[in-house]
């Protein structure tokens, strides 16, 4: 492994990603049980992995990722903020007053040539 990555072992998945799964179940209406029996795990399983005991193996979370309609990626690092604003605005839609995707600048709209 190159020197300039820092190799680290997760002591589970980071509380963001677990609190989206957790919240992509009850979003569903299912308990840990129904998750863990779609994709042949345990209720206990699913709990522990959902409060961060226990780190699944990659396949264990593709399913349960796939199983609640959701996907991994590979998100170009500069990318990243730009993906997550548009999941966030995907995840709570606008209300009436939708926001442009872009502004003008009000210098341009003067007609100031500097």
């Amino acid at each position: 492994m190159p020197a300039h990555i820092d190799s680290q072992r997760l002591a589970g998945l980071p509380e963001a990603m677990r609190q989206a799964l957790a919240s992509a179940r009850r979003a569903r209406k299912w308990s840990q049980l129904e998750l863990g029996r779609r994709i042949g795990l345990p209720q206990v399983h699913i709990s522990a992995i959902e409060s961060g005991k226990v780190t699944p193996r990659f396949n264990t979370l593709l399913d349960l990722v796939r199983v609640l309609d959701f996907d991994l990626l590979l998100i170009p690092r500069p990318l990243v903020p730009a993906v997550q604003s548009m999941v966030r605005d995907y995840a709570q839609p606008a209300s009436d007053d939708d926001r442009p995707l872009y502004a003008t600048d009000p210098d341009d709209e003067a007609g100031d040539d500097a």
